[in-house]
């Protein structure tokens, strides 16, 4: 049995009501970040956004941001980089571990930091856009709850991997709704080190030893080289959950790859304690039914 004894099944997704989405033909179409023009949605374009999550463990909302608020977006990603290196801070992400030594990218580097939304007002709001909650109130429910965000630049020519993991590792909840969903600044290509999974990976569930940092049985079988990219364009947003098996290739083309990651779970739904990971439990959508008076006052 090896690792898959700790194997725990990936829950169902239950039925939701999405609150004024923008969906046509599945996808998330444009809007104004400030003033935006809704549509009421179909149950068709809901149940269908449930069903690919379900089957596949991802979905990619295409256009969810409008050129114009990508380039808004664009411009304070830049600014919170340039206050990073300022900082003088250590803001290099690189992992470390057996599969990171195979692939010989000591040199390579990917700038990071948590919570854009603790430097940027504009990513505060990119967070309450209705497009992106649209999007994610169709996989998870009318209750939305921020876990956290991260910042990634992978620079031209020397951005380093990710290797293959599971995210549960790092943050497990309670009824395991928790999911990403990747905010697309630049666009990411193959080249670029994109945004690379195994579909259906996450009906495994939780299995041990899946944090991509030690050797395992499970992330042996599924390597960083056969797993499927998901290239995307500025304003694409590619939900995935924690459970699904995923990584990235090194940036070799002569651009940098800019994403904002932003770490979701349902409202009924609870980080397991103890856990030292930044938690903002910043309702986004409708309510927080787990917090606590002892927790919104620490």
């Amino acid at each position: 049995m090896g690792e898959y004894a700790n194997l725990r099944p990936f829950p169902s997704i239950t039925n939701s009501t999405m609150t004024n989405p923008t969906i046509t033909n599945s996808t998330i179409t444009n809007s104004t970040m400030t003033n935006p023009t809704m549509m009421d949605p179909t149950m068709t374009n809901q149940q269908q956004i449930q069903a690919f999550f379900q089957e596949h463990g991802y979905y990619v909302a295409k256009g969810v941001y409008s050129p114009a608020e990508v380039r808004e977006l664009e411009t304070d990603f830049d600014h919170i980089v340039h206050q990073l290196q300022d900082s003088g801070e250590n803001i290099n992400a690189r992992w470390s571990g057996p599969e990171m030594d195979k692939m010989d990218v000591q040199n390579l580097t990917v700038l990071h930091t948590h919570n854009v939304q603790q430097y940027s007002a504009v990513w505060l709001r990119a967070l309450l856009q209705n497009n992106f909650l649209a999007a994610a109130q169709g996989i998870l429910g009318p209750d939305v709850i921020l876990h956290h965000t991260k910042l990634f630049l992978k620079p031209s020519e020397t951005g380093a991997p990710f290797p293959m993991h599971q995210d549960w590792n790092y943050f497990p909840t309670e009824k395991d709704s928790m999911m990403a969903g990747i905010i697309h600044v630049s666009e990411a290509t193959d080249e670029m080190g994109c945004f690379r999974v195994y579909p259906g990976s996450h009906t495994f569930g939780r299995v041990g030893g899946t944090s991509g940092n030690s050797e395992s049985e499970l992330l042996e079988k599924h390597p960083l080289s056969g797993s499927t990219p998901l290239e995307a364009e500025p304003g694409d947003v590619v939900f995935f959950h924690y459970c699904l098996i995923h990584g990235s290739m090194p940036n070799r083309s002569n651009k940098p790859r800019k994403t904002v990651l932003v770490q979701l779970h349902s409202g009924d739904d609870a980080v397991e304690e103890p856990n030292g990971h930044p938690n903002e439990r910043l309702t986004l959508s409708g309510w927080n039914y787990r917090i606590k008076r002892s927790v919104a006052n620490a």
